[in-house]
């Protein structure tokens, strides 16, 4: 099925234009049950004070004000496909609707005297939630201007005796109380939306970067395969042509391209022992297990450069951890060793330590460390001490595919300077994973 959204820009009358959109934020359907909802409650406290308490109100005026937005909605459900999607404009237009109209229903039936003025907060949540920050603004400016003039334009509220008296000091504080309120929660039920959406988004860089991981690591294993089965009719070619040379004589026009024949078939051998040699594909799959010193290796090598010094501190171990090289470690490790090297300034250190429980890798640099500023929020997403480069999500992703591994990401700085991060795993989740990895073969 095909998403669409509405354009409710048409004029002179003529028909909504439906245009399809699949990123749209909220569907047709969930304002429409939600004003439905808004609706049943409306008529039944209507209907509950005029004919339940007897208190007398303008019922046909109320009651076409409610009408209005019956008709809205059965016109919009019978017109457009449930899974319609509404664009940021459209959502906002759609909730504008049920401020103004909820502002119609309390003039003929109070103003703000009547309790059921909080009902104003309704549609600004909403939109806090689910719409942008400008959309969300404009919203409440028009919820602040309908509060004031429904303030300043209503009816009596309805009463059975005499209609009760209420200072404009005791008015003027409900509009102040709503006031405030709405933008308290609009601004909290923003906040803690705009969060969610950024940490989802931030997830699913995450989850791209490892399928990313994931097909280069198949990727991998394909040209390893590549390089086992041409190795054999290489070689073939490789002992004719060295035959034919043998019977040719040096004179020969055919000499030259067997000649030829055989540099390319030597280029050829070079090229498959290349990627044969890769440590990533000792065996096929994801979960091939490595010492610690030759993943790191592997990983160090592509980030190597002029001017800086990678260095590989193993220590004297008397026996290597072994690492599974699954790609969220693979890339994880990446992401830090590439940070320390671009703000390294002359060398980064990457170690392994080991004991009875833990294992963990550090990687250091001599650069500037880490703002204490930003210290504790490293990690997050969209945090960046690079004001004009990336969009502050490759420490996020590298820290958020490491933690899927079981690993504790720590950040800090060294005493003589210089950025440190310890990635440490618990060595029964790395044997876990060696398991796995077994099982697997």
């Amino acid at each position: 099925m095909v998403s669409s959204t509405i354009d409710f820009s048409a004029k002179g009358g003529s028909a909504l234009k439906v245009h399809p959109l699949g990123t749209g934020r909220v569907r047709l359907y969930t304002l429409v049950m939600v004003r439905w909802i808004a609706v049943l409650g409306q008529l039944s406290a209507v209907l509950f004070v005029h004919y339940g308490l007897d208190f007398s109100l303008p019922l046909g005026l109320a009651l076409a004000a409610i009408g209005a937005s019956v008709l809205l909605n059965v016109a919009v459900s019978l017109r457009y496909p449930v899974a319609t999607r509404l664009s940021d404009r459209e959502a906002a237009l759609f909730l504008a609707y049920d401020i103004v109209q909820l502002a119609v229903l309390l003039s003929l039936t109070g103003g703000l005297t009547n309790p059921f003025a909080l009902l104003f907060l309704v549609s600004v949540t909403i939109s806090a939630t689910i719409l942008s920050l400008l959309s969300t603004i404009g919203l409440v400016i028009l919820a602040v201007l309908c509060l004031s003039l429904v303030a300043a334009f209503h009816q009596p509220l309805p009463w059975s005796g005499p209609t009760p008296e209420f200072s404009v000091t005791y008015v003027s504080g409900v509009w102040c109380s709503l006031v405030t309120g709405m933008i308290f929660i609009t601004v909290y039920a923003w906040r803690v939306a705009e969060e969610a959406r950024r940490m989802s988004d931030a997830l699913s860089e995450a989850h791209m970067a490892l399928s990313r991981e994931q097909k280069l690591s198949a990727l991998g294993g394909l040209a390893a395969a590549a390089a086992h089965e041409l190795g054999t009719p290489l070689g073939t070619i490789t002992l004719v042509a060295k035959e034919l040379s043998l019977e040719l004589e040096p004179e020969s026009p055919l000499a030259e391209d067997v000649e030829l024949i055989m540099s390319q078939a030597g280029r050829c051998r070079d090229i498959l022992n290349k990627l044969s040699r890769r440590p990533a594909q000792e065996r096929p799959g994801p979960f091939a297990v490595m010492p610690a010193a030759a993943l790191l290796d592997e990983v160090a090598e592509q980030y190597r450069r002029e001017g800086i010094t990678i260095f590989l501190d193993i220590g004297e171990m008397l026996e290597q951890p072994m690492i599974p090289r699954v790609p969220e470690i693979v890339h994880g490790l990446s992401n830090l060793i590439e940070n320390a090297v671009d703000f390294a300034r002359h060398e980064v250190h990457v170690g392994v330590a080991a004991d009875v429980d833990d294992v963990t890798i550090s990687v250091i640099d001599d650069g500037p460390g880490i703002a204490g500023s930003m210290l504790s929020a490293l990690g997050d997403p969209y945090v960046s001490s690079r004001p004009n480069s990336g969009m502050g999500l490759g420490v996020f992703i590298a820290k958020t595919l490491l933690e899927r591994t079981g690993a504790r990401v720590d950040f800090g700085n060294r005493r003589g300077g210089g950025a440190k991060v310890d990635i440490t795993w618990p060595r029964s989740r790395l044997n876990e994973m060696k398991t796995l990895e077994s099982h697997g073969s």
